[in-house]
């Protein structure tokens, strides 16, 4: 059956990637909170979308202690995640102004997901397939999927995240048909649909076969998946 993933919590209802987002996904029905992780200036990892912060610092540039009391390091976000499993993004793409070529939060995220989660209720995925190969080398126990925005070859996308031993495929909502869907599961991909808030889109990929919708709205993706 399809499961709910929430995109950056309940992000439609709450403050985006906030504790508060978080808890209230899972009152909502959601199996999954999907969120972003990067590093502070002191090494921390926490949970911000964005590598700017709304004053225009980087966020890179500012310790854990000094960034707004909303955003939370990431053990803060995997403890309100009890009960949901979680999906990490990373965030450390090259012309990122906090990019990292050592890819060193993706070292912190694997240890944390060891001592919050456990491989069995982590995803850590990424735009950078870069990234989550450095999940798989630090931790191969930890499951690892690729995030799409474009693709010109479904055959040559879904060959690559096989090849690089993910486990899901992220496609944005607009590349994806049924003869994706089929394609990635005859290759053993899961397939999670980002971000979708339409109840009759997310019924059409329901009735496709896909395994997960990344939505804002984990309460109506949840109400159309049980209707």
């Amino acid at each position: 059956m399809t499961q709910v993933i929430a995109h950056r919590g309940a992000s439609k209802a709450a403050q985006e990637n906030t504790l508060d987002a978080f808890r209230l996904a899972q009152t909502m029905g959601a199996e999954w909170v999907e969120l972003d992780a990067r590093r502070a200036a002191d090494g921390v990892v926490v949970v911000h979308h964005d590598a700017h912060l709304a004053d225009g610092r980087i966020l890179a540039e500012v310790s854990s202690e000094e960034l707004p009391d909303y955003i939370p390091n990431l053990a803060e976000a995997l403890e309100a995640c009890e009960g949901t499993s979680v999906n990490i993004e990373i965030k450390n793409l090259p012309n990122d102004p906090d990019y990292d070529e050592d890819h060193l939060v993706a070292d912190a995220v694997a240890g944390l997901v060891q001592a919050y989660l456990g491989p069995e209720r982590a995803l850590i995925t990424s735009f950078n397939i870069d990234a989550v190969d450095r999940i798989r080398a630090v931790d191969p126990s930890i499951p690892c999927g690729w995030l799409l925005f474009q693709m010109t070859d479904p055959a040559s996308a879904i060959g690559r995240a096989v090849a690089h031993e993910m486990k899901t495929i992220h496609p944005w909502d607009v590349l994806v048909d049924i003869n994706f869907v089929n394609r990635a599961h005859a290759a053993g991909l899961l397939v999670n649909v980002w971000t979708v808030d339409d109840p009759q889109r997310m019924a059409q990929l329901i009735e496709m076969g896909v395994d997960g919708i990344c939505t804002n709205v984990p309460d109506v993706a949840r109400a159309v998946i049980d209707a």
